[in-house]
């Protein structure tokens, strides 16, 4: 019994040792808080699917096809360029199904801390700032420009990582594409945990001049449609578009200029459209400021960080 013990053994080890050569040292930072974010979400899913054994038998599934996609991420980054995009903008690509992913857990889940998160908000504002803004200012100027950056959301997210690859800046892509996903993933844990369903639940709409323009009527059809409940502090949308844009601004200022605008749009019409508590907003810009500034400070002390940066158009090096 020892000698077969002891021949498996070595064989066990090397196994491990060729794992961790092959895929756990190759993989990149944004693997690694995929990992993690993987690994807190099933956690949630056990925690509070309670008997609804069906769901927990889907998301549960989707988690280890995650594990897959990321444990086979380093080897697709070695395949070419189809493989390098796939590797890089996996994380990306998944967000739509992360985010409704917080949204089926918190409905099972049925219970939400708006009442705090609403007392915080007169505290902070005086009143509920989001109910008041819009029936109080029912411009349709400042609706259609308002709603019009709301509905920017995914261009900004998507066209500053995506404009910095296709402009051959692929290592700034990279890092944008990390600050990013630290953004949602830290946003998602506080939505599991923490859920709050923000004033478009809580409240009656308005009705008025303000709603009736196209851009608004067309945000709140995509939310009726798309919309995960427990899932507005802190904005999301705030905090993913900030560090999107400022990443832009950093890399290439002028795809940053044009992004700027529609951003800081974006930020105050998640309070005037009565999307989410403006102490959602707050707080997303904070999330944004800790992440750029972690960001920052990661890169700076990261290994072998400059030449790499250096070697590649990712970074500004003095042209626009």
């Amino acid at each position: 019994m020892s000698t077969l013990h002891d021949a498996r053994t070595p064989r066990l080890t090397t196994l491990l040792a060729t794992l961790r050569r092959g895929v756990v040292e190759r993989l990149e930072a944004v693997d690694v808080v995929t990992l993690v974010y993987v690994a807190v979400a099933t956690a949630a899913v056990l925690a509070f699917s309670g008997h609804d054994h069906a769901g927990w038998d889907l998301l549960l599934t989707a988690h280890a096809q995650i594990l897959i996609l990321v444990l086979i991420a380093p080897a697709a980054r070695q395949a070419g360029p189809v493989g390098r995009f796939l590797g890089d903008w996996y994380p990306m690509l998944l967000l739509g199904g992360l985010y409704a992913e917080v949204g089926v857990l918190n409905v099972d889940l049925a219970y939400q801390h708006d009442l705090a998160v609403q007392r915080l908000e007169v505290w902070a504002f005086g009143s509920q700032l989001s109910y008041r803004w819009i029936r109080e200012m029912p411009n349709p100027l400042l609706s259609w420009f308002l709603h019009g950056c709301y509905l920017a959301y995914y261009a900004i997210l998507y066209a500053s990582p995506l404009g910095l690859w296709l402009s051959g800046r692929r290592s700034a892509a990279r890092r944008t594409i990390f600050a990013v996903m630290v953004t949602f993933y830290l946003c998602y844990v506080v939505f599991l945990f923490f859920p709050v369903a923000g004033p478009r639940y809580a409240f009656d709409l308005a009705h008025n001049a303000a709603t009736r323009v196209w851009p608004a009527r067309a945000t709140q059809w995509l939310l009726d449609r798309g919309d995960s409940w427990g899932a507005a502090f802190p904005s999301s949308h705030v905090a993913a578009a900030v560090v999107a844009a400022v990443c832009a601004l950093r890399y290439w200022r002028r795809l940053g200029l044009v992004l700027t605008p529609f951003t800081i749009g974006l930020v105050l019409s998640v309070v005037y459209g009565q999307f989410h508590y403006a102490v959602d907003a707050v707080a997303g810009l904070i999330v944004a400021g800790a992440v750029l500034a972690s960001h920052t400070i990661y890169y700076a002390t990261a290994p072998a960080a400059a030449p790499a940066a250096l070697a590649e158009r990712g970074l500004e090096t003095g042209r626009a």
